[in-house]
């Protein structure tokens, strides 16, 4: 009896395993950490997917309890919205998709991130070496986030800069300057600066005049009264026309599924780092369960996209969280999962979410693109990646550059394949395709070294906020 009470029930202070228990009161308030630190990049993504922050925030604590179940607790994660098919989903659209062709095109990726994981809990993590050493999956992982760069360029930052660069600079100085859980907590903290910014620029110089003539002002929470406290989410129409849908079943069509495949590698990147992350933390082997990890997380998101919400994958900050309380409970989990899906069923909260005016995410996309992008050239340093070799470097330099330049190969008048899906195909085929041609003397541990991937976009517990 004792042997089981010690196991479920741990000390105050002291380190908390995956199996182990404190009370409902300190893990009530654990769970509400987890809920902080997840809850800005979780909303932020889906907006600028076009898809509802409300909806995604209601199907992250439904995945991540699915994630839990499937991992047999082993692996204590917080599945958030990911930030991998942002670029697709854009891509999407312009192409003249929908978000049904959206959520569509990612839950097929979600079924393939799942069955990547029955092969990986079969075959052994070493296949994950194999496929996708670090010099390729850092490329892929860089031209991901640096494709993003026109979305910023182009839509949010010109919506109202002043705004914007506000916004960033707070973002900054929050992330780098400010020590200890506000730190992590930076993107979250943008958001409701920029908002208030926003209001004193209403406020003190009047109305935005966009770039046809018209005056509206920055923000607007005339919404926010007249929505539910209660309620299943529903579409919801932002400042600038853009419309967030509700619950919706997908879509599926062959040229935006071929878009949204390279964001499955930065998903099993970003999962085997943040699997070898909580290793270390609880010095306990989960190699064993890196399969199970990724099928977790194809399964989270392929739910999700089923009923029209987005993408997930394991985050970062709750890592961070875990480092700085060393209590690695998936009880506290549990519990931030239940209060993720109490928000979700508020839509009050999704238009308090939606009034966020387009400068505000202006600011926090300018940090969060670029630290995605500058997760790959971790990647390579973190791994030692030797670039002195041509195999790594001439490969990558060609997939990099069609990625980022968003470069197109027309087969037909309705079928091409461009940026990041072409550039992901040159990187990895290129490379796999040279690499038994090239010296001996290029094939060494830096050429094809460890498991591919990082704790997350800013390097894990250690850091501050993040990008997924």
């Amino acid at each position: 009896m004792d042997a089981l009470r010690g196991r479920w029930h741990a000390a105050p202070g002291g380190v908390v395993a995956p199996d182990q228990r404190l009370s409902w009161g300190r893990t009530i308030g654990l769970g509400a950490q987890h809920v902080v630190a997840m809850f800005g990049a979780t909303f932020v993504f889906p907006v600028i997917m076009g898809l509802n922050p409300q909806l995604a925030v209601l199907m992250s604590g439904i995945a991540t309890i699915l994630f839990l179940l499937i991992v047999n607790d082993k692996i204590p994660s917080y599945l958030g919205t990911s930030a991998a098919f942002v670029a697709a989903a854009g891509a999407i659209r312009a192409q003249g998709g929908d978000s049904s062709d959206v959520t569509g095109a990612i839950l097929v990726a979600g079924v393939i991130l799942f069955l990547i994981g029955v092969l990986v809990h079969f075959a052994g993590g070493h296949l994950i070496d194999k496929v996708l050493p670090p010099a390729v999956t850092g490329a892929v992982v860089m031209l991901i986030g640096f494709n993003l760069a026109p979305v910023v360029a182009d839509l949010y930052w010109p919506a109202d800069q002043w705004t914007a660069l506000a916004t960033m600079v707070f973002v900054i100085i929050v992330s780098v300057v400010v020590r200890g859980f506000i730190s992590r907590v930076a993107v979250l903290l943008g958001l409701v600066f920029g908002t208030a910014f926003s209001w004193f620029l209403d406020t003190v110089s009047g109305p935005l005049t966009a770039a046809d003539g018209s005056e509206a002002d920055r923000i607007n929470f005339s919404a926010v009264g007249d929505a539910a406290w209660f309620g299943f989410p529903q579409s919801i129409t932002q400042p600038d026309g853009t419309v967030l849908s509700g619950a919706h079943l997908p879509s599926f069509s062959a040229t935006f599924i071929l878009l949204v495949i390279p964001g499955v590698i930065a998903l099993v990147a970003e999962n085997a780092g943040h699997v070898k992350a909580v290793e270390e933390m609880t010095k306990r082997d989960l190699n064993p369960y890196m399969g199970r990890a990724f099928m977790g997380d194809g399964a989270g998101t392929a739910l999700a996209s089923l009923v029209g919400g987005s993408p997930t994958t394991t985050y970062a900050e709750n890592i961070g969280v875990m480092a700085a309380t060393r209590v690695y409970s998936t009880a506290a989990y549990y519990v931030a999962a239940v209060v993720a899906i109490l928000f979700g069923f508020s839509p009050k909260f999704g238009a308090v979410v939606a009034a966020v005016p387009s400068g505000v995410l202006g600011g926090i996309t300018v940090v969060l693109y670029g630290m995605i992008g500058l997760l790959g050239a971790k990647i390579w340093v973190d791994n030692k990646v030797a670039f002195g070799s041509p195999l790594n470097l001439v490969p990558l330099a060609a997939g990099l550059v069609i990625g980022i330049g968003d470069v197109a190969l027309k087969f037909t008048d309705n079928f091409s394949i461009t940026g990041i899906a072409l550039g992901t195909l040159v990187t990895i085929v290129a490379y796999h395709a040279v690499r038994p041609f090239a010296p001996k003397d290029w094939l060494g541990d830096d050429a094809h070294g460890a498991t591919a991937g990082t704790p997350g976009p800013t390097g894990g517990p250690a850091d501050g906020p993040v990008a997924r």
